[in-house]
């Protein structure tokens, strides 16, 4: 069974897990807010994802690789809201918006050295988790008003490179995909296009679309029983070491080449471009390019066949503290074995 005809049987429930429940960010405004005043210093990490030319993205507070800067990124959005940075105009130059029953999709490309991630820097995951359970970054919030008003949610991811993003906001569960298997994120080594599947072939345009939903990161049904898909899933790869000083190796070796299927997208709409604007020099900007320059990232990303700048994504092997761990509800054969700071799926 298709999973579109499989989750159409299924009863859409606000189940615990997709709204969210804790505070806000210290940082944050209470709530997400059009027509905030520009400071480009803000550290506010409230996100939201509304439509192709009204979101937001994280992003470091000065020039500094992602993977180092994960837990203080901050809010940077193509408006001005929620007392966040603003993201100059010419600094996106495509972008994909996907909404779907299950989950809100943004992926694009754009010269993110304006948001300072370094130039060469294939990039790092943020999620709601993060090394200390409080988020990376900590005290991030993301809302959506794709559900008819704007709404805090409790599951959602973000890669980003120097060149290339990608963001999901889960906004739904069933009895079989809680909103944490839907924004599943410690895949994070294989990059947008394989956790996030979708329409990457958009770097120039500027499109919204309805789309199918994706099955969770990692999952491929194997079968069918009684009406019911059952899956086997990857684990990624992942060596590290114990407080004891032994070394363990959990995951799986061989690597899939690529997601169950990129789901399809329709009544798509395009503009020729989003802007907000706002002068660069009231951003701080000259109108000359504020491309900055770095070393790369010692962080690894999967690059896409599709287009050498996708490369979000983030390789964590070298901070075994930051891998996390998570109670995976069971689906049929799905089994989970946590430890270390790491996990174990059986296929």
């Amino acid at each position: 069974m298709a999973l579109a005809a499989f989750l159409a049987t299924l009863p859409s429930v606000k189940a615990a897990g997709v709204l969210a429940t804790g505070p806000q960010g210290p940082t944050n405004p209470p709530e997400p807010t059009l027509g905030t005043s520009i400071n480009q210093t803000s550290f506010a990490r409230l996100l939201s994802v509304n439509s192709v030319d009204d979101f937001c993205l994280f992003a470091p507070p000065a020039p500094q690789n992602i993977g180092d800067s994960e837990t203080y990124e901050v809010a940077w959005c193509t408006k001005p809201r929620n007392d966040a940075r603003v993201i100059p105009d010419g600094t996106i130059t495509g972008v994909s918006f996907l909404k779907t029953d299950f989950y809100v999709q943004i992926l694009g490309y754009g010269n993110l050295t304006r948001l300072n991630v370094p130039n060469g820097d294939y990039g790092g995951e943020l999620d709601p988790h993060g090394q200390f359970g409080a988020g990376n970054p900590i005290g991030g919030n993301v809302t959506s008003n794709v559900t008819g008003s704007d709404q805090h949610f409790a599951e959602w991811m973000q890669y980003i490179s120097y060149s290339q993003f990608c963001l999901r906001i889960c906004t739904n569960a069933n009895s079989t995909y809680s909103a944490a298997d839907m924004c599943w994120h410690e895949l994070d080594e294989m990059g947008c296009e394989f956790v996030m599947p979708g329409n990457y072939k958009v770097n120039g345009t500027f499109e919204s679309c309805d789309a199918d939903v994706a099955y969770p990161p990692g999952w491929y049904p194997t079968a069918t029983i009684s009406g019911t898909p059952v899956f086997s899933t990857f684990a990624q790869r992942y060596t590290g070491t114990e407080s004891n000083g032994h070394a363990y190796t959990v995951g799986d070796t061989a690597t899939p080449s690529a997601p169950y299927s990129t789901p399809s997208s329709s009544d798509c709409r395009t503009t020729s471009t989003i802007s907000n604007g706002i002068p660069l020099t009231a951003l701080g900007l000259a109108a000359a390019s504020t491309s900055r320059t770095a070393s790369k990232s010692s962080s690894g990303a999967k690059s896409s066949s599709s287009a050498p700048a996708s490369t979000a994504g983030a390789t964590k092997q070298a901070k075994s503290g930051e891998r996390k761990t998570k109670d995976y509800s069971s689906v049929d054969l799905l089994k989970m074995i946590s430890g270390v700071g790491a996990f174990l799926l059986f296929n």
